[in-house]
């Protein structure tokens, strides 16, 4: 399940989102089944686990059907989520291969070699820092040398800001968090968990010039030519290069993390499915074929001899050390959410009305529930409400409810988690649905000074009483423009207005999560990377 919106890269921690590629065949629905027209298998079908990056190739791989008689079907996943299946073995059995922006978590993942066979690069991009033409030119970084520390040093004297995506949620910000720590920490091999203790001090400073976060590159890079106030992006070499108001890249001199993309097989893959792999995997990175991803989605070729856009840095990009250790990798995250990046204000307007009666308004508590730490996976764990982070629940039926703040502390968070557990629990249904009065009682809390606003709408029918969305959006616009900023993430449920759910969130920026065929708690997980 992905939220519907231009995606142009990066990865996010959420449910399962089916999607084929094939030759005549089209993007399939959300959900758990099959679209595009291609087959769960068959003998002509290799059946891959991908991040949603690899979204852009679709139309290049329906070429492959025709070309070589490899239809392709991408099951797409978090990355997290996607390296637990593969390291545990429940991949195996039900697909092929896997295709992530890179293997560098899976690989930390005790066990999970063995389930791999021959890896296969397909093509790269560098992390590094894209940033407004005059402020690069200010800096004075449009020309000579810079180093993460000189980035990190002109962040902590406010002198520009800059958006990046989720390292709990997005391959493109766990590669900026590990390569800023590494290169801050003057590491010459493996980070070290010692390393990124040390560094800590210094990663906030760098990150305290970060004012927007988000789960995808794709959904950053679209929230960044949203805001004039962002000065630019620690994003994808290619997501950069594919902005429509162009950017100076920044090249750190004492190095970079890059995505691979390695196409994978899986060694539980049958021979048949092996001769697939081997097929599409040399035709990926034919001279015709590297030139078509380049100029189609701005990554470098792996191939020698083509040429990359003539708009990357034409410099020897020196690839920064990544941990060895899983549970340093982890620590890391778990530092920046908690300690370093700039703390979230969730505020949750939900849906209690009739129709929620049963099942539904239980779903919801124990989608909440998970997010307190009940779930335990790797995803579960970086998605619960982090220390720091300032939560309110407003629940609503024919008007809206008194709003329930909680606020996590840094140190002990047990106890506030065990409250929003009692909430989530305590939830009862009844009356009617007041959806646009609900949302503008959220719009009418100011976000706390130096915290990230977000709104989460979940809700299971039309609007039955208040005001319509007419009226709602009328008083959206005459808002000031501090609290208009503040996007709606909505989660459609039940039977849901589709409609007017997405001119919701296309009206505050924000994206819609379909959880009618899928889980509520796996919507709830995705949008934390976004909060």
């Amino acid at each position: 399940m992905r939220p519907r919106m231009r995606r142009r890269a990066g990865w996010a921690l959420g449910t399962v989102l089916l999607l084929a590629a094939a030759c005549g065949g089209g993007r399939g629905g959300d959900g758990d089944g099959d679209g595009g027209g291609v087959p769960a298998d068959g003998p002509d079908v290799l059946r891959v686990l991908a991040g949603s990056e690899i979204r852009d190739l679709e139309p290049l791989l329906r070429k492959a059907a025709g070309e070589i008689g490899v239809q392709v079907r991408l099951t797409y996943t978090g990355t997290l989520d996607g390296a637990e299946r593969v390291a545990s073995g429940r991949a195996g059995g039900e697909l092929d291969a896997i295709w992530f922006s890179s293997n560098r978590y899976l690989s930390l993942i005790d066990g999970a070699q063995a389930r791999l066979s021959t890896q296969t690069k397909i093509m790269v991009s560098p992390v590094v820092l894209g940033l407004k033409p005059a402020k690069a030119r200010e800096l004075g970084w449009d020309k000579g040398r810079v180093s993460w520390s000189d980035i990190a040093a002109a962040a902590r004297q406010g002198r520009f800001s800059f958006g990046m995506t989720n390292p709990a949620s997005s391959n493109s910000g766990f590669s900026a968090l590990v390569g800023v720590a590494a290169a801050l920490s003057g590491a010459d091999g493996a980070l070290s968990a010692e390393q990124a203790r040390a560094v800590t001090p210094r990663l906030k400073d760098f990150f305290s010039a970060q004012r927007l976060t988000a789960g995808s590159s794709g959904w950053l890079a679209d929230a960044y030519a949203r805001d004039p106030r962002v000065d630019g992006m620690v994003n994808y070499e290619s997501v950069l290069l594919g902005l429509r108001d162009p950017v100076t890249l920044v090249y750190p001199d004492d190095g970079v993390v890059s995505a691979d993309y390695p196409l994978t097989l899986l060694a539980s893959a049958a021979e048949p499915k092996r001769r697939l792999y081997g097929r599409l995997a040399e035709w990926l990175r034919t001279p015709a074929v590297q030139r078509e991803i380049v100029t189609g989605t701005h990554r470098r070729p792996i191939t020698p001899g083509v040429a990359p856009d003539p708009r990357s840095g034409a410099a020897q990009l020196i690839e920064l050390p990544f941990p060895n250790r899983r549970g340093t990798a982890d620590e890391l995250i778990a530092t920046y959410l908690d300690r370093v990046r700039v703390p979230a204000e969730a505020l949750f307007v939900l849906d209690t009305s009739g129709s929620m009666q049963g099942d539904r308004i239980e779903a919801v508590g124990q989608a909440l529930v998970a997010l307190t730490g009940a779930d335990t996976s790797a995803s579960g764990a970086f998605s619960r409400f982090r220390s720091r982070e300032a939560v309110t629940m407003i629940p609503f039926n024919d008007r809206p409810g008194t709003p329930v703040p909680f606020a996590v502390p840094e140190r002990d968070p047990a106890p506030e988690l065990a409250r929003i557990k009692g909430f989530a629990q305590g939830l009862r249904a009844g009356g009617g649905t007041a959806i646009y009065d609900s949302l503008a009682a959220a719009y009418d809390r100011p976000v706390t000074p130096g915290h990230y606003g977000s709104i989460v709408l979940m809700t299971d029918g039309e609007n039955t009483d208040g005001s319509d969305y007419a009226a709602f959006e009328s008083r959206y616009r005459a808002l000031p423009e501090e609290r208009r900023r503040t996007p709606t993430f909505v989660v459609l449920f039940g039977e849901s207005d589709d409609g007017e759910m997405r001119k919701i969130a296309a009206l505050t920026g924000g994206a819609v999560f379909d959880a009618r065929s899928t889980s509520l708690s796996g919507a709830f997980k995705e949008i934390r990377g976004y909060q």
